[in-house]
């Protein structure tokens, strides 16, 4: 996301410098200035630099020279602010507090109700130039997964909902996309269920080649067990021509949209009503992808872009009304 944003800022005749702490071995080839592991003073001076102080996600470490240096402070947020269990640490605390200096924006529903601040809501982009509808490819393939092979990201639940559905007399194609840990797990489970006929395992798959896969498929599940800030896989799905079945705690649910279906975090039950009532009725698809094109037009590049340059030239007018 930070790529992408000073990317099109560049391209719209801005001037972007992105500070990081990581480093890289290899030259930096970018049509904009990087420091990476900034030191106190070349932080402060690009601070003097700068008319907008960009954050994406808060970092502390990276804000003490607006003590010093007044500038609009924006923060993109991208995930929680706590700990993985929902407490809170010193560092999130005084986060929290910090961010009643700031703009904020955030990228769902679920993250902006999370903060104690008042935040503009704009969903993440998709790289429309790459995940489109492919003409004369085959549709194929019932159900595809897509992502890092993990627990949190729910690949386990959705074999045991697959397996479930036998009782429904319903069998259908499973792909799983990706690579991970979890990987010898699901394996042993596709065994377990005797799934080995309906579950195909297609590794990492990137570019064109993804793409491609994913317009042979009718339905995306996109099972997390962990609650999403967003999901931007569910988009990439939607845009290649796919229902999508998600979870409905977190952001998930806002990248999904009216193109899709949701069920509880974790559950095995719920995920299979979702699936055995679009792969029984073919028919009860088909508003889903219809409403495709219109929510997948909020969540272009161009669209994004723009309304973060909104935000931007707002908390901008508001600085200097201020020193008026």
């Amino acid at each position: 996301m930070s790529l992408l944003l000073a990317y099109e800022f560049i391209r719209r005749g801005h001037q972007v410098t992105v500070v990081t702490h990581t480093m890289n071995p290899d030259q930096d080839d970018f049509p904009f200035k990087v420091i990476r592991a900034p030191s106190p003073l070349a932080l402060y001076e690009v601070s003097q630099w700068c008319d907008v102080y960009f954050q994406n996600n808060v970092s502390l470490q990276m804000l003490w020279p607006l003590i010093f240096v007044r500038r609009p402070w924006i923060v993109r947020h991208a995930t929680w602010i706590s700990r993985m269990d929902g407490s809170l640490s010193w560092q999130d605390k005084a986060k929290r507090y910090l961010l009643k200096f700031s703009t904020g924006i955030s990228n769902s529903h679920a993250i902006a109700a999370h903060l104690p601040v008042q935040t503009t809501i704009i969903g993440n982009p998709y790289r429309d130039e790459i995940f489109r509808v492919i003409p004369g490819v085959e549709r194929d393939l019932d159900l595809v997964f897509l992502g890092r092979l993990v627990s949190d990201k729910g690949a386990a639940i959705l074999l045991d909902a697959v397996h479930d559905l036998r009782n429904k007399g319903l069998r259908p194609t499973v792909t799983i996309i990706g690579d991970g840990p979890e990987l010898p797990q699901l394996r042993l489970k596709v065994e377990t269920h005797a799934l080995q006929a309906q579950v195909v395992f297609a590794g990492p798959r990137t570019g064109q080649d993804l793409v491609e896969l994913l317009n042979r498929h009718r339905i995306m599940v996109v099972p997390s067990i962990w609650k999403e800030p967003f999901g931007i896989v569910a988009l990439e799905g939607i845009a290649c021509g796919c229902a999508v079945i998600g979870s409905s705690g977190g952001g998930l649910k806002d990248a999904i949209g009216p193109c899709g279906l949701t069920f509880d975090n974790g559950d095995i039950h719920g995920l299979g009503i979702a699936l055995g009532s679009l792969l029984s009725d073919p028919g009860a698809m088909q508003p889903l992808l219809d409403a495709a094109p219109e929510h997948l037009a909020r969540h272009t590049t161009r669209h994004v872009v723009d309304r973060y340059l909104e935000v931007i030239a707002c908390a901008m007018d508001n600085k200097v009304d201020e020193t008026e």
